[in-house]
């Protein structure tokens, strides 16, 4: 328990101490001392609480700065080994999400109608753009969001809709159409179809230049996926009309590193396997800058860069195999990464390495097949995966898993959850947003009331930071196995491993840099670690 008790004062600062119990283990405990403020309902206001120490199980301390401060980070003074950093960094293997939503916090799947909405709210349609692969191999990823919105629109709709009286109706619009093409359908359907909101986006190629049209179209968006830090460190570095509800892509190289180094810390050999475009370079480059402070003893031998779509990918498995790797890491994604670990299987390439993935069971559970390769770090963009957290422990996510799979005979994979929970979130915005002002909030209310937001989704908690826009939860991934209830692969339940995402993501006020400011960040403040 906290050594101070908050109070319904007037908002004030405080420091307090929390344990953090890693992987239930309570004499592997860590402490953080962290500067807060309490809110006028007595809650702890995460948007105004920063980490000021960690206390590892060892006693060694360190400082990781989450406020403003450009020099902040996770530093430690003197020689540091691996294993007390990633305690440090609060890795959990098999842990359970256990916390329960406060009452005051917002929850998805609470469709019910706000009580007594005030002022007069419209009964016109409220309409939403979503924009997805409805076709092609990224199909696999796209065509679960959209189900994930439809499912939370209908939720919503059967209980009267926006509060109460505005229905929710949904627009779809194909991704694989093109970047070009895809920014013509923005500015249609803004100024043609006058959707309300825009949603969806799966590519990190099309968010860069989606995300600018919105801004100019003053266009109120939740991006569901399309990760890329480019987004805000570049394209769009002071957002305003545009949200994003998935974590950061660079969390996806991070989190498969971090994977590693706590599974199999003494391999040397690696060899990749990315997509040749974004996506696959920002992978490449997060998981070497990690693999540098981690395991400083290992090193890339071989590189294989396959085009989006590619059918073909015996060279780059060959190419792979023959560089007698200890660890083979990819980030090859939907349909493609389906047709990749099939042709790998014939050429034995899950026997003669290791092997782990940054996004592999990203795609619809029932794509992949019972011939998937058992104990392979098989990521999920570090975002979920629909067996974590346990309905045992997490409600929200075993009532959302019920529900999909009720509605469309299938189980969800993490875009149809970000949809989903975007959408909640969306609701409660607005629903805030009356409770001050009355009738339909304007955009800039509804701004207002994202900015700073909490939610409890299928996947945990979220949260959206002002400054940035920037959606985060705790990181994911795990151990592929097959298992009776199930005809596809899982993840592992007893070997889940999870990341606080603040502890592997710049903090806000870091400086942009290149690649990523991620990436400077890592390199600056993580330490070179001893075995």
């Amino acid at each position: 328990m906290p050594r101070h008790t908050l109070t319904t004062a007037p908002p004030t600062r405080f420091n307090c101490e929390f344990p953090l119990i890693i992987s239930g283990n309570k004499s592997s405990r860590t402490s953080i001392i962290v500067d807060a403020k309490a809110g006028f309902d007595g809650c702890l206001d995460i948007t105004q609480t920063r980490v000021l120490e960690l206390r590892s199980p060892r006693g060694q301390r360190s400082i990781p700065s989450y406020g403003s401060e450009p020099n902040g980070g996770i530093t430690m003074a003197g020689d540091v080994n691996r294993r007390d950093f990633l305690s440090t960094l609060g890795v959990s293997v098999g842990a359970a999400l256990t916390a329960s939503a406060g009452a005051a916090l917002p929850a998805v799947g609470v469709a019910h109608a706000q009580e007594k909405p005030k002022g007069n709210i419209p009964d016109a349609p409220y309409r939403i753009g979503h924009m997805t692969f409805f076709t092609g191999p990224a199909a696999v990823l796209g065509e679960p969001m959209f189900k994930g919105q439809q499912l939370a629109a209908d939720e919503i709709n059967a209980a009267g809709g926006l509060l109460g009286k505005r229905k929710i109706e949904l627009l779809k619009a194909d991704e694989a159409a093109g970047t070009d093409a895809n920014v013509k359908e923005l500015r249609r359907l803004k100024l043609s179809e006058k959707i309300d909101f825009f949603c969806g986006i799966t590519s990190s190629g099309n968010t860069p230049a989606l995300g600018p049209v919105a801004e100019e179209l003053r266009c109120l968006t939740i991006f569901v996926d399309g990760c890329t830090d480019f987004l805000w460190d570049k394209a769009v570095p002071n957002p305003h009309h545009i949200f994003r509800i998935t974590n950061m892509q660079s969390a996806d190289g991070v989190t498969c590193a971090v994977a590693v180094a706590q599974t199999w810390p003494k391999i040397k050999k690696i060899a990749h396997i990315h997509p040749d475009y974004s996506y696959g370079r920002n992978a490449f480059d997060h998981f070497n800058i990690v693999m540098k402070k981690l395991m400083p003893q290992s090193e890339a031998v071989s590189e294989g860069w396959p085009k989006l779509g590619t059918t073909d990918f015996s060279s780059h498995i060959t190419k792979a195999i023959a560089s007698k790797p200890d660890l083979i890491v990819a980030s090859v994604w939907g349909g493609d990464y389906v047709a990749m670990y099939k042709q790998a299987l014939r050429y034995g390439m899950f026997q003669k390495a290791k092997f782990a993935s940054m996004i592999a069971f990203g795609v619809a559970p029932h794509a992949l097949g019972k011939d998937h390769p058992e104990g392979v770090i098989a990521g999920v963009h570090s975002n979920y995966h629909f067996t974590y957290p346990g309905g045992d422990r997490w409600p929200y996510n075993k009532s959302f898993v019920e529900k999909y799979h009720k509605r469309f005979n299938e189980y969800p994979n993490f875009q149809a959850e970000g949809a989903y929970t975007a959408t909640y979130m969306l609701k409660a915005a607005v629903e805030k947003a009356n409770a001050l002002v009355g009738g339909w909030p304007d955009d800039e209310a509804i701004i207002t009331m994202l900015e700073g937001m909490m939610i409890a989704g299928p996947a945990g908690y979220v949260y959206i930071r002002p400054d940035n826009h920037q959606g985060y939860k705790d990181a994911v991934t795990g151990f592929s196995k097959n298992v009776p209830e199930y005809p596809f692969p899982i993840l592992d339940p007893a070997r889940i491993i999870t990341i606080p995402i603040r502890n592997i993501t710049a903090p806000p006020g870091w400086p942009k840099g290149e690649p990523t400011s991620t990436y400077t960040w890592i390199d600056k403040t993580w330490p070179v670690v001893k075995a």
